[in-house]
């Protein structure tokens, strides 16, 4: 069946880009809903913005989602890992201003109280998406693919010059709370030189080596070091899990990742959604829906993690 949150949790934090503090309330909503944000802090247009691939406009370094009003939210991976990891498919959105707080820089802490707060089975049934012939989308070196799979699977592949993360691998079958279990604590990164160089932009104003993982060289600078001794391959399986929540459902279907970012896993859904032939719609029954991500989860697969902001 379809989920909802059986009640509404709140967060609140500074946007990592905007510096600026922001409250968000996360509400139960309908079947077949979906995931909307509205932002309360406009008026005289339309604050309504879709959770949806095609509302997606290009922006540095995050997932920003715009209306036809020009209304928008940026910075919504995080949130929307966590909402796909524990399989809540509607959902409103409301939020006092443009971007998403960054809380610790993973997907921990939305985990942490949506399942707290506790999720609601609806008497509809999920709608999954299956994939039935391989896409793939490329920029340079950098190549998003999804192809057929009978579970939900994430592989990823990074290299970076930096010592402290260099090259890793790895690949999850994303059922059973593997996104909470594997992925969900795993903290946004970036190079020292990047930090400089963004805030000469007027980004990453909110970032602090208390939300993110800063790495110079061999060095990693963030108090206590990594979580996982792999954790930038697991935020980016993180950021990928939010990005492809922007489908509007769950997939049915293996997502590999070498050096993709959030623009080109928004790329590889356009081309999904051009090609008809590439994937089948289906309604899930109980053996499928266990396949997907969230199903079965408590709260005891939440012990460690931190208490919800």
């Amino acid at each position: 069946m379809q989920t909802t949150l059986k009640s509404v949790v709140a967060f609140t934090g500074v946007g990592l880009h905007s510096g600026k503090p922001v409250r968000i309330e996360v509400q139960p909503a309908s079947a077949e809903y979906g995931i909307w944000f509205q932002r309360v802090d406009v008026s005289g247009v339309d604050p309504m913005i879709p959770a949806r691939w095609d509302c997606v406009t290009p922006s540095p370094l995050c997932t920003r989602i715009e209306n036809d009003a020009g209304v928008h939210v940026s910075t919504i991976e995080h949130l929307m890992a966590a909402l796909a990891g524990c399989g809540i498919h509607n959902a409103l959105i409301n939020i006092d201003g443009p971007e998403v707080p960054i809380l610790d820089g993973s997907s921990a802490d939305f985990v942490a109280g949506f399942v707290a707060t506790g999720i609601r089975r609806l008497g509809v049934p999920v709608r999954a998406l299956r994939i039935l012939q391989p896409i793939q989308v490329q920029d340079g070196e950098a190549i998003a693919r999804l192809e057929p799979c009978d579970n939900f699977e994430i592989d990823f592949r990074i290299d970076f010059e930096d010592a402290a993360i260099g090259q890793q691998s790895k690949r999850l079958r994303m059922a059973n709370g593997a996104f909470i279990h594997e992925l969900c604590d795993s903290r946004t990164f970036c190079r020292q030189s990047d930090v400089d160089a963004m805030r000469e932009k007027g980004l990453a104003l909110g970032g602090s080596l208390e939300n993110a993982v800063v790495v110079a060289g061999e060095k990693v600078l963030s108090p206590g070091g990594l979580r996982h001794e792999d954790e930038a391959v697991r935020h980016k399986m993180l950021d990928a899990m939010g990005d492809l929540a922007l489908a509007t459902c769950p997939i049915l279907g293996r997502y590999t990742g070498i050096r993709a970012g959030h623009a080109l896993s928004n790329k590889l859904l356009r081309a999904l959604f051009a090609n008809p032939a590439s994937y089948r719609p289906v309604m899930c029954d109980a053996a499928m829906t266990a396949k997907l991500p969230g199903s079965g989860i408590g709260r005891a697969d939440i012990a460690g993690l931190r208490a919800a902001a």
